[in-house]
């Protein structure tokens, strides 16, 4: 019984030793938001809570992998200026969104607007894959994939045979998978791949490697293709059947770019194959004018030292005179996006939201929708699209801006996943844009603010609940 008693007593002033050693440091190593998070959890699971945040409590990097990412940067850059005569120069003066976006950009993500794009909107998700893989049977020279998703199904299968017809006709083929993400299709398909001659690497690898590289759950969450330096893709779509969620199939939305952009891809891989392989590939090459759309590539991650998207995707929102609509199927956003879009709807700007109705991740379905009240209130639309697994990410600011890429407006995918996006300044990009957009809206529930509030008193605690929980989703 003293025994017993002893130990108590050592039990107890251990619960009270660390909520009180975590309230000295995660506010001081983390965001107010995942600060409050994460306080709450130590505070009611001490035992559970402190070693959770050892392991997942601020999205760090080995310094290794940092210091190849600043290399990538310094070359992307050094490597730019030599092509100036490419750079495109927005016709707005100082102020106007043409202008300071492109700035912005360059400044987060390094990448110059480039003019002489030309670019094609893909919304269908058979369509889109199709012509990926004729695109990769035409190849010459060189064919890269990065995505966060290959699994072990039909489509998985389509693109590792490609691979292994353009590796026999002396095709220089790279494959980078996310290491988690793509499991099933590294398991399925990485031997023979290699076999074949193609060179399979897997991203920030799980098990007993990551803590020596990453913490555990970041994740390279872009979708990216780039076949001969000449025809690039970029966009929400996974390599992968469609049915992520039983019986709503995906809808997706890719860019397929020729043209300069292209090289800023070409470029971006090459800097994850440094940073994952510690190996250096060469983008270089001559660029070449396929269109007349200006274009700039936007990568995003935790490698970078600022929130890359989430502020170009703020300054969008805040550059908006008329409208901006939003798609994306996981909406959690932090206290500057939310601020951000409350601002543009009260300043009379219509902002319009379009999220899925159905979703695959049910602690973000209920934390999402704990924000649909306040944003309703001031004055921002929400849609909810009903036929499809709605998985498409894009943004549009009045008629000639558009962001289309992997980045959803949530916390992890702004300050946890490596994301990209292509801004294009176009009008005939946005207008294409805003066709596929009024498709989604005509088959979609627009939801009203008084039925709203009429909801469930149990479903409002439950959302409140899961809205603690933003920055651990």
């Amino acid at each position: 019984m003293p025994f017993d008693l002893h130990a108590g007593y050592w039990l107890f002033f251990l619960d009270w030793l660390i909520r009180l050693a975590a309230l000295a440091w995660i506010p001081v190593r983390s965001p107010p938001a995942a600060a409050r998070s994460w306080l709450l959890l130590v505070g009611f699971v001490p035992l559970l809570g402190l070693p959770l945040y050892l392991v997942l409590g601020h999205p760090w990097l080995a310094r290794q992998r940092r210091e190849r990412q600043a290399l990538a940067s310094a070359v992307i850059r050094e490597r730019q200026d030599s092509l100036r005569e490419w750079r495109w120069l927005p016709p707005g003066g100082e102020g106007d969104a043409s202008a300071d976006i492109p700035r912005l950009a360059e400044r987060l993500g390094d990448f110059m607007p480039t003019h002489g794009n030309g670019i094609e909107l893909l919304d269908d998700y058979d369509a889109s894959l199709a012509t990926l893989l004729a695109d990769i049977d035409g190849a010459r020279e060189e064919v890269h994939l990065l995505y966060y998703l290959m699994f072990d199904d039909r489509v998985g299968a389509a693109i590792a045979d490609a691979l292994k017809r353009a590796a026999s006709r002396g095709v220089r083929c790279r494959l980078l998978l996310d290491a988690v993400g793509a499991k099933p299709g590294l398991r399925a398909f990485a031997r023979p791949l290699r076999e074949a001659g193609v060179d399979v690497r897997a991203m920030l690898a799980g098990g007993l490697a990551w803590r020596s590289l990453s913490r555990m759950d970041l994740r390279n969450h872009r979708k990216l293709a780039v076949i001969d330096r000449r025809v690039g893709y970029v966009g929400s779509q996974n390599l992968a059947e469609p049915e992520f969620v039983p019986g709503y199939p995906n809808r997706e939305l890719v860019a397929r770019v020729m043209g300069p952009a292209v090289r800023q891809m070409a470029a971006l891989f090459a800097s994850d194959w440094l940073i994952e392989t510690g190996e250096r590939l060469t983008a270089d090459g001559a660029y070449t004018g396929n269109g007349a759309a200006p274009a700039q590539l936007l990568p995003g991650g935790p490698a970078y030292p600022f929130q890359n998207a989430r502020n170009v995707v703020v300054a969008l929102i805040q550059h908006a005179r008329r409208r901006v609509v939003l798609t994306t199927p996981y909406f959690v956003p932090d206290d500057v996006t939310l601020g951000a879009l409350h601002l543009a709807a009260l300043s009379g700007v219509q902002v319009q939201l379009v999220l899925s109705q159905s979703n695959n991740q049910n602690l973000t379905r209920w934390a999402q929708r704990s924000y649909y009240e306040e944003l309703l209130e001031a004055g921002v639309r929400i849609a909810l699209y009903r036929p499809h697994f709605l998985h498409a990410k894009h943004l549009s600011v009045d008629e000639d801006i558009a962001l289309i890429g992997s980045i959803n407006l949530d916390i992890r995918s702004f300050a946890l996943n490596a994301e990209v996006g292509l801004l294009c300044y176009d009008r005939a990009v946005v207008e294409r844009l805003r066709d596929i957009e009024a498709g989604y809206l005509a088959d979609s529930e627009i939801l009203e603010l008084a039925s709203w509030r009429a909801r469930p008193r149990w479903r409002r605690s439950v959302e409140g609940i899961s809205r603690l929980a933003d920055s651990l989703i």
